[in-house]
C-alpha cells in the first residue's frame, strides 16, 4: 500500500481513534491539535483504549507499546506537510474545515490526500477550496473508532476513482469496512440516523417520557444496544445539532427542523459524556 505515513488533524474523541487504529495497523502517524494539552489528553485516551484491549486480552502490553511508538504529536498543521494522506477530524463547523482545508492544500506534498471525517458537511464544497480537488475525499468513522468496523468513504463531486480506491485499500489495511455513498447532506448513515435521534429529544422536550423510559422503550421494543439519548451524549449534542441544522438547510424540508432543546443543552454547556453531562449526568 502506498500510504505509509497518516496525518490526524484533531486530538479529540474521533481523532484519537482513528490514530489508535491507524498506528495499530502498523502506520506511522503524527496526531495534531491546537495545543499540548489537546494532544497529551488524545494521547492518554489512546493509553487508555489500549489497556482495555490488554484487559480483554485482544492484544498484549508489547503490542500497546508499539502502537504507541508509532503516534507522533504537534501542535501544528506544518508537521503533517510529509503525510501521504492527512485525516482532519475536527469540530463539525463548516468555516473551520474550510480554513483547515485551505491550510492543508498549501502545506502538504502535492500527492498527499486530503481527507474529512465530517458527519454531514459537503465534501464537494470543502474540495473546492483546495487546488488538488480531485484528491478530496470524506472518511466518515463512527464514534467509538476502534470499536465500529463502518467507514462512509464520500466522494465530493471532483474525487477522483484513484483517490477513491486508495482509501478504500486504506480503509481495509486498518480493519475497517469502507462503504462508498454519494455527498449529500448527512450522508447515508446521519440522514437516517440523526432525525431518529431529533424525534427521541422532542419526544423527551415534549416531555412524552423520561430520558431513560425512551432509551428503555428503544432498547426493549427495537432490540437498540444504545438508547438515542444515550447515543446523542455518546455522539455529542454540539454534533448531534450540527448535523440536524445542514440536513435542515440543505434540505430545506420541515421534517428536519432541529428540537430547540439542542440549542438550549449547547448554550448550557451540556454536550454530553465529553462534558459530563447531557440528557444523562456522567460523575466519573
Amino acid at each position: 500500500m502506498e500510504i505509509k505515513k497518516v496525518g490526524v488533524v484533531g486530538a479529540g474523541t474521533m481523532g484519537n481513534g482513528i490514530a489508535q487504529v491507524c498506528a495499530a495497523a502498523g502506520l506511522e502517524v503524527v496526531m495534531q491539535d491546537i495545543g499540548v494539552a489537546q494532544v497529551e489528553r488524545g494521547l492518554k485516551t489512546v493509553s487508555g483504549s489500549l489497556d482495555r484491549l490488554i484487559n480483554k486480552e485482544k492484544i498484549t502490553e508489547a503490542d500497546k507499546k508499539a502502537t504507541l511508538d508509532r503516534i507522533a504529536t504537534a501542535t501544528s498543521l506544518e508537521k503533517l506537510a510529509d503525510a501521504d494522506i492527512v485525516i482532519e477530524a475536527a469540530t463539525e463547523d463548516e468555516a473551520l474545515k474550510l480554513g483547515i482545508f485551505e491550510q492543508l492544500d498549501t502545506l502538504c506534498q502535492p500527492k498527499a490526500i486530503l481527507a474529512s471525517n465530517t458527519s454531514s458537511i459537503s465534501l464537494t464544497r470543502i474540495a473546492g477550496v483546495t487546488r488538488r480537488a480531485a484528491q478530496v475525499i470524506g472518511m466518515h468513522f463512527m464514534n467509538p473508532v476502534p470499536m465500529m468496523t463502518l467507514v462512509e468513504v464520500i466522494r465530493a463531486l471532483q474525487t477522483s476513482d484513484e483517490t477513491c480506491a486508495r482509501v478504500v485499500e486504506l480503509g481495509e489495511f486498518i480493519g475497517k469496512i469502507p462503504v462508498e455513498a454519494k455527498d449529500s447532506p448527512g450522508f447515508v448513515a446521519n440522514r437516517i440516523l440523526i432525525p431518529m435521534l431529533n424525534e427521541a429529544a422532542y419526544a423527551y422536550y415534549e416531555g412524552l417520557a423520561s430520558a431513560e423510559g425512551i432509551d428503555e422503550i428503544m432498547k426493549l421494543g427495537m432490540a437498540h444496544p444504545m438508547g438515542p439519548l444515550a447515543l446523542a451524549d455518546l455522539i455529542g449534542i454540539d454534533t448531534c445539532y450540527a448535523v440536524i441544522k445542514v440536513l435542515h438547510d440543505g434540505f430545506g424540508d420541515s421534517k428536519y427542523r432541529p428540537c430547540p432543546i439542542w440549542r438550549q443543552m449547547v448554550d448550557a454547556g451540556y454536550l454530553g459524556r465529553k462534558s459530563g453531562r447531557g440528557f444523562y449526568s456522567y460523575d466519573d
